[in-house]
């Protein structure tokens, strides 16, 4: 007779995600709620961005294998929606900080070594690279509006500077979560220790 493992311990039903993905738990700044809240509320409306990329992904299938019809326009609209996608979301995931992190060290470190690095991390990594790619983004996409670039592809897509403008507006958002980010680092490790004790729990 089968016997059901009652064990909360093995029982796998109950277990949270967000337990096993780290956090560094800083305190709240009055620029942090504002900005994180805003981006979030962004984050949230942009990830239907997913359900069309989806709906454009099952209308191709089936026009290609039951119609035998492949049409080149949702091709690229497909990538089109998965760059738009990845590139808007950067910012909702780094206000969440459910970012990949690929570090054997930062959860062994303590809450102030951890704001240090990412302190360290933030201004002589993330934002030079911001600065970049903002600053070289502009002219990118001006060129291709001057230029009314338009696929390559017969039957493609135009308005090319559509989709490059997402390399603008995707930074331009992670940039905000960059303040926000480091205006809660900075409260940590530089605030009043009464600010400090603010700061929620860990997830």
């Amino acid at each position: 007779m089968h016997q059901t493992n009652t064990d909360p311990a093995l029982d796998l039903t109950h277990v949270e995600l967000d337990r096993l993905t780290p956090h560094t738990t800083l305190p709240d700044t009055a620029v942090s709620r504002w900005l994180d809240a805003l981006l979030m509320r962004i984050g949230e409306w942009l990830s239907w961005i997913w359900v069309l990329l989806m709906a454009v992904i099952i209308l191709n299938v089936f026009m290609r294998y039951a119609l035998d019809e492949g049409r080149i326009e949702f091709e690229e609209l497909q990538w089109h929606l998965y760059a738009a996608g990845w590139l808007l979301g950067l910012s909702y995931c780094f206000v969440a900080d459910d970012h990949v992190r690929v570090d054997l060290f930062h959860h062994r470190f303590s809450l102030r070594t951890q704001a240090w690095v990412e302190l360290f991390g933030m201004l002589f990594l993330l934002t030079p690279f911001l600065s970049l790619v903002l600053w070289y983004s502009v002219p990118f996409i001006v060129y291709s509006w001057q230029l009314s670039e338009v696929s390559g592809d017969p039957g493609g897509l135009p308005y090319r500077w559509l989709i490059k403008s997402a390399l603008l507006f995707g930074f331009a958002l992670l940039a905000l979560a960059t303040v926000s980010r480091l205006s809660r680092v900075i409260a940590l490790l530089f605030a009043p220790r009464r600010l400090a004790t603010t700061a929620p729990a860990a997830a």
